[in-house]
């Protein structure tokens, strides 16, 4: 396709993409000069920079986001590795290949929410996982503790995520050249050294795509935070997505919430643009 046909059909969907991105944004960054509250929304007071000074000083906003890190860093990396074992091991069977990858797909098929409120049932005091480890002598209060709640809230980013990268990486494996691996057999490597050697590299396109919307998906998260912490603090759950939230709605102050927001986004794009360097220097190899 020509390049002048090519902008021709892009060109609606950038424009439409574009104006719903920067109007937003550049509403948000508008209101965070602003104090605004409830009972002060038709009547918002200029504080200049006051907004975005506040949040970068606030405490309870770097806890959030040093929760948020702990979440991508641990989530991505393990919905990752397990997508890939459990690829491989779809990849092995020739029969019932569908059943196992719809079975696989039950999490992500299941709305966040209702998936949340299954794992608090199961480890509330009186689900069935606190049931069965007190038959064994285990201390029931465990289960209700700040580390429990973010302990669970990570397991539930890894149960659910990783279906992405199972289908994603399985449609991968289906393209791995056969004559490479069998050179690598007849080479006396074995399947471990044809894995890194061979498949992981043939993947790797995949694999950045996967860890680029896993990211941009776990910076955001916000359903399972909600039901599993309760809204209690004590808890120390918070991510930045929930911490805006209780700004905005729980304490009302809708222009340090929208000076929030901004800074999220740039601190997406200051995540995200190294995995965006390494994609198109890579598309440009590929070439």
């Amino acid at each position: 396709m020509k390049r002048d046909t090519f902008l021709i059909f892009a060109a609606p969907s950038v424009v439409l993409m574009t104006l719903l991105m920067v109007i937003p944004f550049g509403t948000a960054i508008y209101l965070g000069f602003f104090n605004i509250t409830f009972r002060s929304i038709n009547d918002p007071q200029y504080v200049a920079w006051r907004n975005y000074q506040e949040v970068l000083t606030d405490p309870g906003f770097w806890e959030a986001a040093l929760f948020t890190l702990i979440f991508i860093v641990v989530v991505v990396p393990l919905h990752i590795i397990v997508g890939f074992a459990i690829a491989l091991l779809i990849d092995q069977t020739n029969r019932s290949r569908g059943f196992y990858i719809a079975g696989s797909l039950l999490p992500y098929i299941v709305t966040p929410v209702v998936g949340t409120l299954m794992f608090r049932q199961i480890f509330d005091r009186n689900g069935l996982y606190p049931y069965l480890l007190e038959q064994i002598g285990f201390d029931i209060n465990f289960f209700i503790s700040g580390d429990m709640v973010r302990a669970l809230i990570l397991f539930h980013g890894v149960w659910y995520i990783t279906p992405f990268a199972l289908i994603t990486l399985f449609a991968g494996l289906q393209t791995v050249p056969k004559e490479p691996l069998e050179a690598a057999y007849v080479d006396g490597a074995n399947w471990w050294e044809r894995m890194w050697f061979v498949v992981v590299p043939h993947l790797r396109s995949l694999l950045l795509f996967v860890t680029l919307i896993s990211t941009m998906d776990a910076y955001r998260i916000f359903d399972s935070v909600f039901i599993l912490s309760r809204d209690n603090p004590r808890y120390n759950a918070e991510t930045i997505m929930y911490y805006t939230y209780n700004t905005a709605l729980g304490v009302g102050r809708l222009g340090k919430a929208n000076a929030m927001a901004v800074i999220t986004v740039l601190g997406i794009f200051f995540i995200l643009i190294p995995f965006l360097i390494v994609t198109y220097r890579q598309q440009v190899e590929e070439r």
